[in-house]
């Protein structure tokens, strides 16, 4: 007689159909009496927080890569120059936090201006003097690195002084003192940069490398210098002082990179056409580089690429310059209607994100443009903005304007070091970003004294700003196209 097979397992409603149901303990599918259970609230919100901590770890650790590509993308010198550029960036930041309520919004608005005003002739004054004395210096071998080191003790200095002298006359010369030894600091990292790249070729990308690092480490240190400040400046300083030693340490752990050899020099012929690295050698360049091999030695005797360094600069200085307009006229445009210090602080805001901004834009802008139409864009940027701003202007367009501002510096101001990395041999860089970090500040005073000096409309001021940017770009235009 044959009989069936038992089933086996739960029938579709739940059933066991002869089969005996495992005890139940309380946990996993069944219950203590047998029954199976469905998942709880309880449950399914343990399962949501694993879940979102996975999703967080996995974020976390994207973003340290990130980081850590940033530092050392470019090889273990980089790193070391990355390292000190941070903390040099952190340190300035917490420089500014703690000078600006001295100096500007704890006054009067009258008073405000004088403070102002008197801060930009100390700023301005003793480049005639200090650039050429810092481009002789620069002209000494391995001079790049001492002046890195000793930039950054110097200021280690000034700002423990500052801990003691924050309220008596020497605030004004150690501020600028702390100024000027960070643009020492930044002529020195411009110029060693090139030599410390495993692969120098896509400069432009290595320079917004550098400035993603700034905006990193100040963008980490603005909070903590906020709540610092909140003690007093003395705190602010302390934490300064404590940064600049780390540039100090990591500026004399940069390893030896002045036999690096430099890029060859770009000729007037590449000057708007894209040049691709990975593409076979031109017979034609090949031959054009021959014959500007001299410039590794004398940048006079050719000419293309020293006019051609002077027209981009030309051109980054009128960016500079409409950059310190713009801040100025916006900051007195807010404190003479006594406008929140918030309104202020997001203009503020948003022309370091503008600058953040144009430092991940440029590495793809390098992939589709040469130097100078990147110049070009950032003036056209900047003329645009001026003029929108003009005729919607309230906060957000003051936001918008600050981004804009913030990009077209950034952008100008990374094509210009790379076509100047680029252009000269290692022994004339330091002398010529000298100079050109000299051109860039006085045009940074000069258009930052034009609203210092006199009350403008704001409208006004806007329109005129982007009159300004489009006339350059013209200029810079036209003599381009007739140098090709």
């Amino acid at each position: 007689m044959s009989s069936s097979a038992p089933p086996t397992g739960p029938s579709w409603d739940g059933s066991t159909d002869g089969v005996e149901p495992p005890e139940g303990n309380g946990f996993g599918p069944y219950g203590p009496g047998g029954d199976m259970l469905l998942p709880s609230e309880e449950d399914r919100a343990k399962r949501q927080q694993k879940a979102g901590r996975r999703v967080a770890r996995a974020t976390g650790k994207a973003v340290v890569t990130r980081v850590q590509d940033m530092f050392s993308a470019g090889g273990p010198a980089f790193n070391k120059l990355a390292n000190a550029h941070a903390a040099s960036t952190a340190g300035d930041t917490l420089i500014a936090i703690a000078l600006a309520n001295t100096l500007f919004f704890s006054v009067p608005s009258s008073e405000a201006r004088g403070n102002v005003a008197l801060y930009l002739l100390i700023t301005v004054a003793p480049f005639a003097v200090i650039g050429p004395v810092l481009g002789w210096v620069m002209d000494r071998p391995g001079a790049e690195r001492f002046t890195l080191v000793a930039s950054s003790l110097l200021r280690l200095v000034a700002a423990i002084g500052l801990v003691f002298e924050a309220d008596s006359f020497w605030l004004f010369p150690l501020a600028f003192v702390l100024m000027v030894l960070s643009r020492v600091h930044g002529i020195s990292r411009s110029a060693l940069l090139p030599m410390a790249l495993t692969n120098a070729v896509a400069l432009v990308t290595a320079n917004a490398r550098l400035a993603q690092v700034g905006v990193f480490a100040g963008g980490l240190i603005a909070p903590i210098g906020a709540g610092l400040a909140a003690f007093g400046p003395a705190p602010v300083l302390i934490a300064a002082s404590v940064l600049f030693g780390v540039a100090v340490w990591q500026s004399m752990a940069l390893p030896d990179v002045t036999g690096a050899p430099p890029r060859r020099p770009i000729i007037a012929s590449e000057m708007i056409v894209p040049l691709d690295p990975d593409a076979p050698p031109d017979p034609d360049v090949e031959e054009d580089a021959d014959d500007e091999q001299e410039l590794e030695d004398t940048p006079e005797d050719h000419p293309a690429s020293d006019a051609q360094l002077r027209l981009a600069r030309f051109a980054t200085a009128v960016v500079r310059l409409l950059n310190g307009f713009l801040v100025l006229v916006l900051a007195f445009a807010f404190r003479d209607v006594d406008a929140p210090l918030a309104d202020f602080g997001a203009v503020l805001g948003a022309a370091g994100g503008g600058y953040a901004l144009a430092s991940f834009a440029a590495p793809r802008l390098e992939r589709a443009l040469r130097e100078e139409p990147m110049v070009v864009a950032a003036l056209a940027v900047e003329a645009a903005a001026a003029f929108i701003a003009g005729q919607f202007f309230g906060l957000p367009a003051a936001i918008f304007l600050a981004l804009a501002a913030g990009y077209a510096w950034g952008t100008a101001k990374f094509a210009f070091d790379g076509l100047l990395q680029a252009t000269l041999p290692q022994s004339l860089r330091g002398r010529a970003f000298t100079k050109s970090e000299t051109v860039f500040q006085v045009a940074w005073v000069i258009g930052a004294v034009i609203p210092t000096g006199l009350t403008i409309d704001i409208r006004i001021g806007l329109v005129i700003a982007g009159c300004v940017a489009l006339l350059a770009q013209t200029l810079y235009v036209s003599r381009l196209l007739q140098r090709i």
